[in-house]
């Protein structure tokens, strides 16, 4: 069954004519890029500590400020690392601290996301400049003397092939750029929430 179905797809791929190689390398991509995000993201699922979080900023509501520091550098939460940072530069500038640190946060987290978001428009332009050279190709064979239905028809199908593998490819890559998408915006939020709170609190103790 795998041999016949692994011929199928090459015949397929071999009918949609050359521009199924740069939509192979799409797809190539596509795939190489949203494993390794979602993978990167499973792996930081288990680093998030929203408890240890609140107990970081608990902490600097009080005024404990080094019990907070401490609290907030033993972690590998992202949103504790970045309070982390602007704890440790209270005393100078922790607003510039806590946006370097976010910014390298956010980077980190949003890599390759445009790389996908580059290949869900692309794949379907690809799909459609197959789409016209199949066609293209099929009009070439009318008028000639060595017209074959096999000819055209080929040429259609070769639109047709082109045109199913950019959409299928630009689809299938939607899907994990919205998830990655939506889990950057949710971290964006979080951080930007905590970080609020810390400026919050540092500036009702400096009142005090």
């Amino acid at each position: 069954m795998q041999p016949i179905l692994a011929n199928v797809v090459v015949d397929l791929f071999l009918k949609g004519g050359p521009i199924m190689y740069p939509l192979l390398l799409a797809a190539v991509v596509a795939v190489a890029v949203a494993g390794e995000r979602l993978l990167w993201w499973f792996r930081q699922a288990s680093r998030r500590d929203e408890a240890l979080v609140a107990k970081v900023l608990d902490a600097a509501e009080h005024g404990r400020w080094e019990e907070a520091a401490k609290l907030a550098g033993s972690s590998q939460d992202p949103v504790a690392k970045v309070l982390a940072a602007g704890l440790e530069h209270r005393e100078t500038s922790m607003e510039g601290a806590i946006q370097v640190a976010a910014g390298r946060e956010l980077r980190e987290a949003g890599r390759f996301i445009p790389t996908l978001d580059t290949l869900v428009t692309l794949a379907p332009l690809l799909g459609l400049l197959g789409t016209v050279t199949g066609i293209m190709a099929s009009f070439n064979s009318i008028g000639t003397d060595e017209l074959a239905v096999t000819k055209v028809t080929g040429g259609i199908g070769e639109a047709l092939i082109a045109t199913a593998a950019g959409l299928g490819i630009a689809i299938t890559t939607l899907i994990p750029l919205n998830i990655l998408t939506t889990r950057l915006a949710g971290l964006q939020a979080d951080i930007e929430a905590a970080a609020t709170t810390l400026q919050v609190a540092a500036q009702k103790q400096a009142r005090r």
